[in-house]
């Protein structure tokens, strides 16, 4: 009897431990308010240098907002998605303002998008590599595409292991 509450009260706590989690996605908001600073800043260096930049300048501006972008989607993606698998379910009594993923995706679904976002993040920085032949070295350029080619690789057998792990009833077992 006394074991089973010892049991009880242990287990009481180390649930309750997941709320030592919530000051990290709080942290993950201010990184994102962070994000959106350093934004604006460069978007409006953008605008201020628009009329002397050359093409290729702006483009590489365009990939840089894109970057911040697709970093600030992963934040989103991981303060949401985490709370909710790790915290606490989020109550969504208002399902239009919420994006569609919202509630239904599980840490699997959140590995394979944190994983697709990083390659798209990985692309872009290799593109932008690419775009500034003159100011990076071959050592530069050889480091981009072996890293980025680790997150194609380290995505495409996350995306394999989960296809082929067992997560619920086999198709037509459903009875």
């Amino acid at each position: 009897m006394a074991m089973n509450k010892v049991a009880r009260t242990l287990q009481t706590w180390l649930f309750s431990s997941r709320w030592l989690l919530a000051p990290f996605y709080f942290c993950l908001v201010a990184s994102l308010i962070a994000l959106l600073f350093k934004l604006v800043q460069h978007a409006s260096h953008m605008v201020a240098t628009i009329i002397e930049s050359s093409e290729s300048a702006v483009i590489l501006d365009i990939l840089s907002l894109i970057d911040m972008t697709l970093v600030g989607s992963l934040i989103v993606l991981v303060i949401f998605s985490g709370y909710e698998n790790f915290v606490s379910p989020i109550d969504n009594d208002q399902p239009k303002q919420w994006p569609e993923w919202m509630g239904d995706i599980d840490f699997s679904g959140l590995k394979l998008k944190l994983m697709s976002s990083i390659v798209a993040i990985s692309a872009i920085q290799l593109l932008r590599a690419f775009m500034d032949l003159k100011n990076a070295t071959d050592r530069d350029l050889i480091w981009s595409v072996g890293i980025h080619l680790a997150f194609v690789f380290s995505a495409l057998v996350l995306a394999l292991s989960d296809k082929f792990s067992d997560h619920g009833p086999a198709k037509g077992d459903e009875h």
